[in-house]
């Protein structure tokens, strides 16, 4: 799996959008880019993933770079609630189905 990098901490104004970057310069091309987040003494949780193509969903959107090296998570209100630390991860995704 690629490395990721993240900053240690970021500061946000409620309200307004927070960015969070993620570097994986040695991501390879079948690998997704996963985002969670774990609010303090709770189990992680699926924030957003993607491949290509740049993702949004109820709670976030997932902007990746053209050349797959590097991705913006975007909270487009955060609030409060919304503290946490977020965890992103580049991996394989397996898809295991059911007959």
């Amino acid at each position: 799996d690629a490395k990721t990098t993240q900053p240690t901490s970021m500061d946000c104004a409620e309200g307004r959008a927070a960015n969070l970057p993620c570097n994986h310069s040695t991501i390879s091309g079948s690998e997704y880019i996963h985002w969670y987040r774990q609010i303090h003494s709770q189990g992680p949780q699926y924030v957003i993933h993607g491949l290509k193509n740049n993702e949004t969903n109820a709670m976030a959107s997932l902007i990746i770079t053209e050349d797959r090296k590097s991705s913006t998570l975007i909270l487009p209100h955060a609030t409060l609630r919304d503290t946490a630390v977020y965890y992103c991860i580049v991996r394989f995704c397996h898809v295991n189905w059911i007959y």
